[in-house]
């Protein structure tokens, strides 16, 4: 996951629509996804203005595999939360209720994960997408669990394996 890949999934768009609202060309957004071409930071920052968002430097320890491929799953995620939103919430919601009585020390993080199903699509995505320390913690006890269909998640996998 890098981060135009994270502007474009906070902002829900495709890549056409980040090229044209960052005055961009949709080939040069595939290209940066793909890694065949790095961006400057001023052109991530003015992405992210584009679609009103905002781009902070970060100096954290390196994301492990697990952490990594937790964010390709996390992505996927957020594009279904974008399809079928109340679908995605009632589940979430009805996985916090499980967790709870499963783990009652993750009650911090799960009372976190309930604040932030109460925000719009783009403020839980970014919250799902967060690639801080905290970030990690909180996808350590995701309450997504069951919202991606088999084929989906395992499109997922197949992208990480072939992005590592």
């Amino acid at each position: 996951m890098n981060l135009v890949q994270t502007i474009r999934a906070v902002a829900g768009m495709t890549q056409r629509q980040l090229a044209d609202a960052s005055e961009t060309s949709q080939p040069a957004v595939a290209a940066y996804e793909a890694g065949a071409k790095s961006p400057t930071w001023r052109t991530v920052e003015r992405m992210a203005r584009s679609v009103g968002l905002a781009c902070y430097p970060l100096v954290a320890e390196p994301l492990t595999r697990d952490q990594a491929r937790s964010l390709v799953l996390h992505t996927a995620i957020s594009r279904e939360l974008r399809k079928r939103e109340d679908g995605v919430i009632g589940t979430a919601r009805r996985n916090i209720s499980r967790m709870r009585s499963l783990n009652p020390h993750a009650s911090p993080l799960l009372d976190e994960w309930e604040r932030i199903l109460e925000g719009t699509n783009d403020q839980i995505v970014a919250r799902m997408l967060d690639p801080s320390e905290h970030g990690r913690d909180l996808r350590q006890v995701t309450p997504f669990a069951g919202v991606l269909s088999p084929e989906k998640r395992a499109a997922a996998y197949r992208s990480f394996r072939g992005a590592a």
